[in-house]
Parts: C-alpha cells; sequence; structure tokens
C-alpha cells in the first residue's frame, strides 16, 4: 500500500506526531542497550513538539523509563511496551499489569527454557516479556512455539511478533489504541496524526492513523497498511529535518498574516 516518497507531505501545521523507536528514530543494534538516538534527532524532535504544543509522543515496545533515557534530556508523553504503559502530556501514567502469579510464572519457565538456547535473551517488562533472537537465529522455530505455547495457557495474554522477536504481552494492548487515547486527549486531539514505524508492531497504528486520514509511514522494506515508505532511519532523519523547516515556514506566513490583520486593524 506504501508510496515510496523521501519526504512524505504534510497536510497542515495542525499535526500530532508519534514515533517509535527502534528502526526508525535509532538504527537497530546486535543488543536492545546499543541503541541511541543520536544529539541533533533529539533536538529536531523537541523543535517540532515545541512548535506543536507538545503533541509529540513516543510509542514504543520498550519500557518508559528507558525512552526517558535514550530521548534525555527532553521528556516526552510515552507509550511504552506497546501501550501497556501510557504517560500523557501532564505526566499523569496509565498501565495495564498481569497477575503476579501469571507474571512470576511465566519468567521462570522463559528463563528455563531460553538457557538451553545459547545467544538468545529475554527480556522482563514486569507485565510483558520480549524473547530476543536476533543473536541465536537458528532458534526461531524454537522461539515462536515456546511463546505459543505459553500464550494458550492464559487468556489474558497475546503475542506479538517482531524484528528478530517475540512478545508476550497483555490482550488487546497495541500501538493503535495507545495512539487512539492520545488523540482523545489535548494537546493531539482536534490534530492529523503522523505516525511512523518500522516493524510488524507497528502495523496497528498504522490502521488507527489511516482510519483518522492521517500520516502513515513506513520505515524500511516489507508489506505494510501504511500510506507512505522511507527507506531507512537516515531518511527518517532527513525528514525530521524536512518537517522543523516547513513547520518554520508556516509560522513565519502565520506571524505575517497576524501582523497584517493588526495593521488592517489599526488602519
Amino acid at each position: 500500500m506504501a508510496t515510496e516518497l523521501s519526504l512524505p507531505p504534510l497536510s497542515d501545521g495542525n499535526l500530532a506526531f508519534f514515533f517509535d523507536l527502534d528502526g526508525t528514530l535509532a538504527e537497530i543494534q546486535p543488543h536492545p542497550d546499543q541503541v541511541h538516538i543520536p544529539i541533533a534527532v533529539r533536538a529536531l524532535l523537541e523543535k517540532i513538539s515545541v512548535m506543536q504544543d507538545g503533541a509529540l509522543a513516543l510509542i514504543s515496545g520498550r519500557p518508559m523509563a528507558e525512552l526517558d533515557k535514550l530521548a534525555a534530556p527532553h521528556r516526552f508523553p510515552l507509550a511504552g511496551v506497546h501501550g501497556a504503559e501510557r504517560r500523557d502530556i501532564n505526566g499523569n501514567t496509565h498501565a495495564v499489569t498481569l497477575p503476579a502469579e501469571v507474571a512470576q510464572a511465566l519468567k521462570l519457565r522463559l528463563e528455563t527454557e531460553l538457557a538451553a538456547m545459547p545467544g538468545t535473551e529475554l527480556e522482563c517488562k514486569g507485565m510483558a516479556f520480549a524473547l530476543h533472537y536476533r543473536q541465536a537465529p537458528e532458534f526461531e522455530s524454537s522461539i515462536l512455539s515456546l511463546a505459543s505455547t505459553l500464550v494458550s495457557f492464559y487468556e489474558e495474554l497475546s503475542l506479538q511478533p517482531g524484528k528478530c522477536v517475540v512478545e508476550i504481552k497483555p490482550r488487546g494492548i497495541n500501538k493503535g489504541e495507545a495512539i487512539a487515547a492520545f488523540m482523545e486527549q489535548p494537546p493531539f486531539a482536534g490534530r492529523t496524526p503522523v505516525f511512523i514505524g518500522d516493524d510488524l508492531t507497528d502495523e496497528a497504528g498504522f490502521s488507527v492513523v489511516n482510519a483518522m486520514n492521517g500520516i502513515s509511514i513506513k520505515v524500511g522494506k516489507g508489506e505494510t497498511d501504511a500510506r507512505y515508505r522511507l527507506m531507512n532511519v537516515q531518511a527518517v532523519h532527513a525528514w525530521l529535518e524536512y518537517v522543523v523547516q516547513q513547520l518554520e515556514k508556516q509560522k513565519k506566513l502565520n506571524d505575517r498574516s497576524v501582523g497584517y490583520e493588526s495593521l488592517s486593524r489599526s488602519i
């Protein structure tokens, strides 16, 4: 569905921006701890946020604490763990949790199973678990089978496949629902949503944004419901520079228009 454009269009200046992180704002690395957002890119995000009255959020599978570290020193609204935890513009947090006994049982079983698969890694997020196999692709089928089996035991859980990872998370949680929740509240409400992501986990977000007649952008190759495409992270960074330039131009035009109106009234 996506049209390949180097600079996806901006409908107007009244926009709400949502960004995935890994593979979108930052290059994917062999280990999640090696990922970083370049300082210049963080500055561009802050500029866009200020010009849009704070209507910019990060939407990621990472926990919010990690998102804050990666975005520092800036602090944005966040949806972490695919929306299982969310922080709005006022700092209010909303979180979905798993029963303690379910979380503990899953953790013990996953630790035991993955210990027998060298190179795989278990990431515990409290209410979700990510099973990484980027460094051990030979275990992909075993990881997917294990995750599917465990989810079948608990009706409150669902699977979320990604790039060299599969996540076990609370059912009904996805990035689309997180974006929809943000769009119901200031400063996002009443704006045109823009969402950029690169993975299967972002498709739910694309669907929600498309339904709102927004701008959905897929990063990289692959089938997608997104309407536009940027080919890599570097293209995303270039597009952010374009966004800042366009918003600054619109602000100057608006300031001139206000000036002319004031002059006309005074005359």
